[in-house]
């Protein structure tokens, strides 16, 4: 049987980690053929999250180290799924959605499929700011990086888990979720991307608009320059290991060569 591993990071998600965790649709999947892992990362929450969690069955796995990269990282170094399904912890992604969103990885053979929260978007649930916001980032990763992704920033995915240790992810904050999709598009990874239903968010929001947009919109131009740099480099190494096997050739062309001469002259 195949196996599912369902990574939600937390922060004081107490209001709506219980609500989250009855909705991933567990039976739905088992009878698709799927055992489903349940993890929640707690990245420092004060309130009772942690417990909640575990009298929902889900796995707790306590990161100390700050940021949403950093929880994620710790999800999915204990994950053990064939396949790996993300979301957060506050009700705004639709986990019931994830059966469908599979078996379409399944049927077209596909390594990473991204959630677009933004085609059925109102502003009761994001604000014009974050809207903008979003399409900016998107605009600004697809002009530098031709990702085909509609929203750069969507917090729920589902990939193959053995794509993970192919990627370059290095971010440990909020930018982590659009290195992640850069990565699995840049590295030749098959994606796609699927509408959803984006809700309102259950408690109160994390988010720093200003600050968290900057690190964002700055993280999309570092990853670019690392990019530029990370393939020169790759380049000149292919070129250096070309010229050493030309000259390997060469002299092995060239002692054989002499190696005739002599053998003509003793006879």
């Amino acid at each position: 049987m195949k196996k599912i591993t369902v990574v939600i990071p937390a922060l004081n998600e107490e209001q709506g980690i219980g609500h989250v965790l009855k909705e991933i649709p567990v039976s739905t999947l088992m009878d698709m053929g799927y055992e489903t892992e349940v993890m929640v990362i707690d990245n420092g929450s004060k309130d009772k999250t942690r417990y909640i969690a575990r009298d929902h069955g889900a796995t707790v796995i306590i990161q100390p180290i700050k940021g949403y990269g950093n929880a994620y990282k710790a999800g999915f170094a204990n994950a053990s799924g064939d396949i790996i399904a993300t979301g957060d912890a506050d009700l705004t992604y639709p986990f019931e959605d994830l059966p469908e969103i599979i078996k379409k990885l399944e049927q077209e053979d596909l390594d990473f499929i991204n959630t677009n929260r933004l085609k059925y978007v109102n502003q009761e649930v994001m604000t014009p700011t974050h809207i903008f916001g979003n399409r900016l980032f998107t605009t600004m990763t697809k002009i530098l990086f031709n990702s085909p992704f509609v929203d750069s920033q969507s917090g729920m995915w589902i990939f193959r888990r053995e794509i993970w240790d192919d990627l370059d992810v290095r971010s440990s904050g909020m930018p982590f979720s659009q290195e992640l999709k850069i990565e699995a598009y840049i590295r030749g990874f098959k994606c796609a991307e699927v509408p959803i239903k984006y809700r309102a968010r259950a408690g109160d929001t994390k988010l720093n608009t200003v600050k968290d947009g900057t690190k964002v919109m700055c993280h999309i131009f570092q990853k670019k320059l690392s990019t530029l740099f990370s393939n020169t480099a790759r380049e000149k190494e292919r070129q250096a290991f070309v010229r050493s096997s030309m000259i390997t050739s060469t002299s092995s062309f060239s002692n054989a060569a002499r190696e005739k001469e002599k053998q003509a002259l003793v006879g």
